[in-house]
Formats: C-alpha cells, sequence, structure tokens
C-alpha cells in the first residue's frame, strides 16, 4: 500500500478511504489459477442455512445451494447491526442509521437534516458525533447510565521511537503488561504479576496512561465547555477494558465536542415524531437518530440451535443437555481457581456495571475450531487489536488445520484451554470478557501461538526486535510462502509424490 499524502495523515493514521482502495485493488490484482479473488466473491448472496449430511456441508442461500466437504466461516464480528427497538420506534418520522450507513447517508450534507442525536458512547458513535458537529449540525449526544458508560478514547501520541500509540501498544513488550496466559511464560512477566515490585511497575503504568487520558480530554476543566461535557468521563479504569473505547485521529476532536455537542448520560424511553425522550423527561428535537451501537454479539442464524450447541457456539443454556453444561461449569471454575492464583490483581475489580451474557461462551479452540468436528473453522470471531494481522494468522492456521496439516492436543486437554481462557477472560475484560473472545492486549501473543503451532518463525526476528517493534501486519508477509514451501516439503519427505492442496470453500460477509 502505498503511503498516503500527508494532508490525509494524523500521527501516521491515514482516512478509511486508503484502507478501502487497497482493499479493492488487492480483490482484482491477486489471481489464483486464472481468476481473481473479486471473480471468486458472490456478491448478494443470502446464506439461509447451513446444515451437515452425509459427510459434507450443504449451504442453502437466496439463489442457490452449494456442497462442500469442507468450510470456513468468517461473517465476523461486524456482520449484524445492533439497532435498539425503542417504544414509539415505529412514530418517529426521521430517518434512524446505524453506524455502518453513516459513510452513505445524506446526513452531513441535507439541509432537512439538522437537529442530530447520536446514541452510543464508543469510538463510532464519537466518530459520527464529530463529523455532524463539524458540518455544523446542531448535535445531541445520548449514552445510556445503564450500559458501561463512556468509552475511552485515547492521545494517538507515540512515545519514544514509536510513531503513535497504536505501534507503542503492538509491542511484545507492552503486551506483558497485561495479566494472561497467552503468550511465553518469562520472568519479566513473574516479576509483573508475582511480586509487590512488578505490581507496582504495573499499576504505575496504567495509573498513568488512565490518567493522561482523562486530563487530556478536560472533562472538568474544559474553557466554553457545555455543562455535559463531564458526562463524557469514563466509568472504568483503563486497565479493565470493561466498556468501547478507541484513538483519537482527529486533533481537534475535544476542542470540537466540548463548545458545540450537548452531552446526557441517561437512558431514552421512548421516541415520539420528533422527538427522543429521556428518563428524566428531557425531549430532544431531532430530525435524525444515528445509532453508534456496535453490533449484535454473534451472527449465526443459518445454524440450528442443535448446531450450534455441538459446534461449541455461543448458543442458550436449554439448548444443550444438562450433563455438558455441568462439565463445562466444573472446568471454568477449576480453571478460575487458577487464574487467581496466578493472577491475584484479577480478584478484586473496580466497581462497575457489568454487561452480563445470556447465552455461553465460544468454546472453539483458538477461536477457530470445534472439538468435535475438523471439516470447519471459523475465522474473525477473537476480537484482537489488529484485525488485518488476525485475519492472516487465522486464515494460515484453518487451513493447516483444515488440511491436516496440525498436531493438535488430545480433545481433554484443548477442553481444558478452552475453559481456562473462558475464565480468564472474563475475569481480565469484565463485560467485555462474557463470551471468550476479546483478546485487545494479548493479540501479538495469540497470533504467536497460532503461527508456532503451523510452524512458521519468517514473521519473527530477533530478541530485540521481537519484543520492542511493533507486531503489524506487514510482518506476515512471508508466511504463505514459508507455509506452502513447509507443507511441500513435508510431502516430499513422507510421501516423495507430488503436492496437492485442496482448498477449502471460504465463505464471508454474510448479512
Amino acid at each position: 500500500m502505498d503511503r498516503p499524502p500527508d494532508s490525509d495523515l494524523h500521527h501516521e493514521f491515514f482516512k478509511a478511504k486508503h484502507t478501502t482502495r487497497y482493499l479493492e485493488n488487492y480483490l482484482d490484482s491477486h489471481c489464483y489459477a486464472g481468476r481473481s479473488l473479486r471473480n471468486r466473491i458472490e456478491l448478494g448472496f443470502c446464506v439461509e442455512s447451513i446444515t451437515k449430511r452425509d459427510d459434507e456441508w450443504l449451504v442453502i442461500g437466496n439463489r442457490a445451494q452449494y456442497r462442500t466437504p469442507r468450510i470456513i466461516v468468517a461473517n465476523g464480528l461486524f456482520s449484524c447491526a445492533n439497532i435498539p427497538k425503542f417504544a414509539g420506534y415505529d412514530t418517529f418520522k426521521g430517518p434512524i442509521i446505524h453506524q455502518e450507513a453513516f459513510g452513505q447517508s445524506s446526513v452531513l450534507t441535507s439541509s432537512e437534516l439538522h437537529k442530530v442525536t447520536v446514541i452510543g458512547g464508543g469510538k463510532s458513535a464519537a466518530d459520527m458525533v464529530y463529523a455532524c458537529a463539524k458540518a455544523g449540525k446542531s448535535v445531541t449526544w445520548v449514552i445510556r447510565a445503564s450500559g458501561t458508560g463512556p468509552g475511552f478514547l485515547m492521545s494517538p501520541e507515540g512515545k519514544g521511537p514509536y510513531k503513535n500509540a497504536f505501534e507503542l501498544g503492538s509491542t511484545r513488550v507492552a503486551g506483558t503488561l497485561s495479566p494472561s496466559f497467552i503468550g511465553p511464560d518469562t520472568w519479566w512477566r513473574r516479576f509483573l504479576f508475582g511480586s509487590k515490585a512488578g505490581l507496582k511497575v504495573v499499576n504505575a503504568v496504567w495509573s498513568g496512561a488512565d490518567k493522561e487520558t482523562r486530563e487530556g480530554a478536560q472533562f472538568d476543566s474544559r474553557p466554553n465547555a457545555l455543562p455535559g461535557f463531564a458526562n463524557l468521563k469514563p466509568h472504568s479504569p483503563l486497565f479493565w477494558e470493561n466498556g468501547s473505547g478507541g484513538l483519537l485521529t482527529r486533533p481537534d476532536f475535544w476542542e470540537t465536542i466540548a463548545p458545540n455537542v450537548q452531552v446526557y448520560l441517561e437512558d431514552i424511553t421512548h421516541l415520539q415524531a420528533t422527538h427522543v425522550c429521556l428518563q428524566s423527561g428531557t425531549e430532544i428535537s431531532t430530525d435524525v437518530l444515528l445509532c453508534g451501537t456496535g453490533w449484535k454479539p454473534t451472527s449465526f442464524d443459518f445454524f440450528s440451535a442443535d448446531e450450534l450447541a455441538r459446534l461449541g457456539l455461543p448458543h442458550r443454556l436449554e439448548d444443550e443437555p444438562p450433563e455438558t453444561t455441568k462439565l463445562w461449569d466444573q472446568m471454568t471454575q477449576q480453571a478460575d481457581r487458577e487464574v487467581l492464583d496466578r493472577f491475584p490483581i484479577l480478584a478484586e475489580p473496580p466497581e462497575h456495571h457489568h454487561k452480563a451474557s445470556q447465552i455461553t461462551p465460544y468454546r472453539l479452540y483458538n477461536g477457530i475450531a470445534p472439538l468435535n468436528d475438523s471439516t470447519i473453522a471459523f475465522v474473525g470471531y477473537f476480537n484482537v487489536g489488529n484485525f488485518f494481522k488476525g485475519a492472516e494468522c487465522q486464515a494460515i492456521w484453518a487451513t493447516a488445520y483444515l488440511d491436516g496439516n496440525l498436531q493438535l492436543p488430545s480433545i481433554d486437554s484443548r477442553q481444558l484451554t478452552i475453559a481456562r481462557h473462558i475464565a480468564w477472560c472474563k475475569r481480565r475484560y469484565l463485560s467485555n470478557g462474557e463470551l471468550g473472545n476479546f483478546l485487545l492486549f494479548e493479540s501479538n501473543f495469540y497470533l504467536d501461538e497460532l503461527l508456532q503451532e503451523v510452524g512458521l518463525a519468517s514473521h519473527l526476528g530477533g530478541w530485540f526486535t521481537n519484543w520492542f517493534k511493533p507486531g503489524l501486519a506487514r510482518d506476515l508477509a512471508g508466511l504463505r510462502d514459508e507455509y506452502m514451501t513447509k507443507i511441500w516439503q513435508s510431502e516430499l519427505d513422507t510421501k516423495r509424490m507430488n503436492f496437492y492442496f485442496v482448498r477449502p470453500y471460504m465463505l464471508g460477509g454474510w448479512k
């Protein structure tokens, strides 16, 4: 990808249009067996059901059916928009637009849509609030009081040799500051979380970053701020990542929001024809309602309830046998004791709003593979810090898995690994950890472990580079060739015959 012009950069972060252009070009420039990636994608195909019959997967869609011996499900975490259905939803006269459709809407240019109300406390809501305020709209920002509160919106500035905060956070040494079983069990990590001196270091780093973020926003002292500006203060410490958040990519974000946007920390009770009504009785005159409310926790409507349970995907407890629930409860409780014994820092989280899940967590090995079916894999369901890097590593692991080129632990060992991960994730990330698929600060170590299981190492460098250089997607440039060479050599060594490679049928982008 070519470097964007300086006018589109802020601390080396660039506008989304450059990523879109890169992906569009990638689809056309990468061809295999005479066909580009674009020609291999069937757009507008709505998957209605996926079932297994006679050792094959049957995919039924709105205009065709497919049979395949192996399948990768890759519609990910951001496929199904979460749009709250408030009382009076159908009586509201203006448009109600989710964050996924904001860029294609006419909100910023329409003279008829002047009074804008944005709901949600995360980065997507913040981006829409900023864009509307800069466009001269009258903007109101509503964050529900019954949720996890406003997200942390952090400065993108880097420290020392790092160009921005993302680079700094993408180093493996930064990852050691999060208490986790993922990654190497080094003396440094044992020192950090197993000694009083180490815990002082950990607390100093996290409390320093938390303080810097809050002081940078000046929630209680920013000049010319409207009275509700202080409602944007995060409710939980940064360390716990109980809510949502992100890095600020606009240098004048706080200066724009403070004097121009009215912020309410209240629940919405109902909608009227032209108003959003809050619990306090406040009625907000609104032409358009923008929902920065994220995504539904799962998007597996094409599987039956029995199949969800069989594959270890999130499902209702009543859809699995009681003995299965009992087994997982026992393993998770034992794992929880192990987590607290190793990381006492996780035993006493701060007072916080906990958003409990009504479904089971993911019970997939490495977040990809079911325990009892080696013909299907799930890619993109772990919320990692770098999705570009995560997609590449998970795709390679899934390919090796479906090709039978991995030496996996026993099923019992994998079950215990999954249970420990679920227990740890709930302790480490509170509400965000309920489904066992949140790995914000542990991404590098998780992806290293995936590649290590496949037997790949071209992404690694020397000791200093591995620990202090940012782990970015460009480090993975040689992985595909390394994997193919490894497979070819393995085939030659064991069978002395021509290499064959069966490419699984991959599906993605479903709604």
